[in-house]
């Protein structure tokens, strides 16, 4: 069957190169030669997230980590912001965890805002809250400068924030931002494979973490930074992603930060002036919309000039292969979207528009 090239929301495309690294042979987690790779990562880690504390790896979607966040660093009740199916997610696995939790629910396409945070944190009664920075169904991009300015004002409230979607594609300076855990999968602006998870905590977090006895083990984040500690994770890794991550750095910064953060600014511009050229709308609140993946509304807001069946879109773009998004959740079919995240260049994302285009005469 002929590989369809995967400008979806996650997983995205992978490069011969990366999966060479994942392929490396396979060596002891408690040797020296695991020792030395997790030490290489670790600064170049450090360097993308711009902290001084130790950056943590599981073998783990990003969702183990989240409900390790709440195991580990909610004691009294969480405030879970809502502005999508991933972030509406939250207040659900919150509950299953046994926690008292309380949703801040926004209009999809909609972001957080401090303002509305604020006026929750005001009554005491929480200490934690979940954000998404990126939320990938809605491709809606929360302010997070503005949301972490909160937190000298609830210095004991835990910011878990998600970067699941934007973690490399954009500058996240985690000790600046003065969060508690900031947390992402590899299978999105990493563009690795799915299974690894890459995730930092502030001094506070592992603090409280030591404080509750019922946080378990594969996720205990004081177990991760004992482990870390020794450039050894608490339990067997998947080895094979951290050679591919290994490589992956390599590329950030052959590339450079800034260069890396640019490309994908622009190229998610490139694909919003497609959308607009093409006499749709966008589904994000302007001025929020997501550098990572573009989300087209297609009729599920007033005022869109341009509806077009998206499953046969799918399939006519599929046809020629190259695999788009019809849609998450409740605007699944009403909405469509394209990712420009990880290697993506000018020149990929222009055969992804000339693919749409061949698309849109046929429909």
């Amino acid at each position: 069957m002929a590989h369809a090239k995967l400008h979806i929301p996650g997983p995205v495309e992978v490069s011969e190169k990366t999966f060479k690294a994942f392929c490396s042979p396979m060596i002891g987690h408690r040797g020296q030669g695991f020792k030395d790779l997790y030490a290489k990562v670790q600064p170049q880690l450090q360097s993308l997230l711009s902290t001084k504390q130790l950056v943590y790896l599981s073998t783990s979607s990003a969702w183990g980590v989240m409900e390790g966040a709440i195991r580990n660093l909610v004691s009294k009740k969480v405030l879970c912001c809502m502005c999508g199916a991933f972030s509406d997610k939250w207040l659900d696995v919150a509950k299953r965890c046994g926690k008292n939790a309380e949703g801040l629910q926004v209009d999809w396409g909609s972001p957080v805002r401090a303002a509305q945070i604020d006026a929750r944190l005001a009554s005491g009664e929480f200490d934690a809250l979940t954000l998404i920075h990126n939320e990938t169904s809605t491709g809606t991009m929360s302010p997070i400068d503005e949301i972490a300015g909160l937190k000298k004002k609830y210095p004991n409230v835990m910011f878990i924030v998600d970067a699941v979607s934007s973690m490399s594609a954009v500058d996240l300076k985690f000790d600046e931002l003065g969060i508690d855990v900031l947390l992402a999968g590899t299978q999105k602006a990493f563009a690795m494979p799915p299974g690894l998870a890459v995730f930092v905590c502030s001094p506070a977090a592992l603090a409280k973490a030591a404080t509750i006895k019922d946080r378990g083990y594969y996720f205990d984040f004081v177990e991760f930074q004992k482990n870390a500690a020794e450039s050894m994770t608490p339990s067997t890794p998947s080895i094979a992603h951290i050679y591919a991550l290994s490589s992956k750095l390599d590329d950030f910064f052959q590339e450079g930060l800034e260069a890396r953060y640019s490309r994908h600014l622009r190229l998610a511009k490139m694909t919003r002036e497609w959308a607009l050229n093409q006499g749709f709308n966008l589904f994000p609140e302007a001025g929020f919309e997501s550098v990572t993946l573009t989300c087209i509304n297609n009729g599920a807001k007033p005022g869109n000039k341009r509806t077009v069946d998206v499953a046969k879109l799918q399939k006519l773009v599929k046809e020629q292969g190259i695999l788009i998004d019809g849609g998450y959740g409740k605007i699944k079919g009403t909405t469509f979207r394209l990712s420009n995240m990880g290697d993506e260049t000018d020149a990929t994302m222009k055969q992804l528009y000339t693919a749409l285009d061949n698309a849109m005469q046929k429909l």
